[in-house]
C-alpha cells in the first residue's frame, strides 16, 4: 500500500467512525469562486470542515468556506466540495487534490466542477456559462508526478476524454430545458494568484483556449486517474485582461458568479 493512500484512508475512516459520512455519495460536486450560494437549495445531512480533518489542507482562501456537504438531490447521495483548495495557496499539487482523492474513497462515481473563470473568447461576455470539453494543463504543476498511487489508478492514464461525453450532454440538454445558455469551450489553468496580462491572454487565445483560472483541471486529472465521470462547467465572470475596459478585480468575479448560483443549481438537479 502507498504512504499517500494510507494516509488517505486512514482520513476516510476516522471520518466513518465518527459517523460524519452517512451515506456512500455517487455524485460529488465542486463549488467555484462566488457560487457557494448553491447550498442554500440544499438540505445538510452531514458537514466536514477541512480544518477539521487531521493532515488535510486549509483553504485560506475566504470565498471558500472548505467543506464537505452531504446531502441528498432527486433521491441521489451526493456530496458537495463547498470550497475548494488551490495551487496558489502555498500547497504541493498532491495536497491540492486531496480533496478529490478522498471524494472517491467516500464512493463518488461521477464528479461536476465548476468554477468562476476569466472569457478569453470575444463572442463570450460576463455571466455566460460554459461547459468544458476539454481543458489545457501545461502551465500547471502535474498532480500525479512522483510516485503513482496505484490503489487509485495507472502510472500513465489517458486524457482523450477526460470530460465525460454523456454527461456533458445532459448538461446541454438540461440547459436548453431551463432557456439557460450554455457555451462550449476549453478551459486553461494557470497558477495564479495574479490575474493574467493582456499579451498572456493573446497567446492562452492562440493556443484555443476559451476561458483561463486557477482551478479545475489538477482536480480534473487526478479524478480521471481514478476512473470518475467528470464533467465541468465555467462561469465567465469577466472578459480577461486586454478583452475587458476595466481592471481585473476579484469583487467582480464573485459577484459575477453570485448571480449564477441558482441557474447552476437548476441544471445540476435535472442532471442528477
Amino acid at each position: 500500500m502507498t504512504k499517500e493512500y494510507s494516509n488517505l484512508k486512514k482520513m476516510y475512516e476516522g471520518l466513518k467512525a465518527k459517523k460524519l459520512i452517512p451515506y456512500k455519495p455517487k455524485w460529488g460536486i465542486i463549488l467555484g469562486s462566488g457560487l457557494g450560494d448553491f447550498v442554500e437549495n440544499l438540505k445538510i445531512d452531514s458537514l466536514i470542515k477541512f480544518a477539521d480533518i487531521k493532515g488535510f489542507p486549509k483553504t485560506t482562501n475566504k470565498a471558500h468556506k472548505g467543506r464537505y456537504i452531504f446531502t441528498k438531490i432527486n433521491a441521489e447521495n451526493v456530496v458537495v466540495m463547498n470550497g475548494r483548495i488551490h495551487f496558489y495557496e502555498g500547497y504541493d499539487a498532491i495536497d491540492v487534490v486531496k480533496t478529490i482523492r478522498l471524494m472517491k474513497l467516500m464512493g463518488v462515481e461521477n464528479l461536476i466542477v465548476t468554477n468562476a473563470a476569466g472569457g478569453l473568447n470575444k463572442k463570450f461576455k460576463p455571466n455566460d456559462l460554459m461547459l468544458i470539453r476539454d481543458h489545457i494543463s501545461i502551465f500547471i504543476k502535474n498532480p500525479l508526478i512522483g510516485e503513482n498511487i496505484s490503489e487509485f489508478g495507472a502510472r500513465f492514464p489517458d486524457m482523450t476524454e477526460v470530460y465525460d461525453k454523456k454527461l456533458s450532454d445532459k448538461i446541454k440538454k438540461a440547459s436548453a430545458k431551463y432557456k439557460i445558455s450554455m457555451k462550449e469551450g476549453v478551459y486553461v489553468q494557470l497558477t495564479g494568484p495574479s490575474y493574467e496580462s493582456p499579451f498572456e491572454v493573446k497567446l492562452l487565445a492562440k493556443m484555443g483556449a476559451d476561458a483561463v483560472g486557477m482551478s479545475t483541471v489538477m482536480e480534473t486529472i487526478v479524478a480521471r486517474h481514478m476512473g470518475m465521470k467528470i464533467a465541468g462547467i465555467s462561469c465567465i465572470t469577466n472578459l480577461a485582461a486586454g478583452l475587458s475596459k476595466g481592471l481585473q478585480s476579484d469583487e467582480e468575479v464573485l459577484m459575477n458568479a453570485k448571480k449564477n448560483s441558482n441557474k447552476i443549481y437548476k441544471i445540476l438537479k435535472e442532471v442528477i
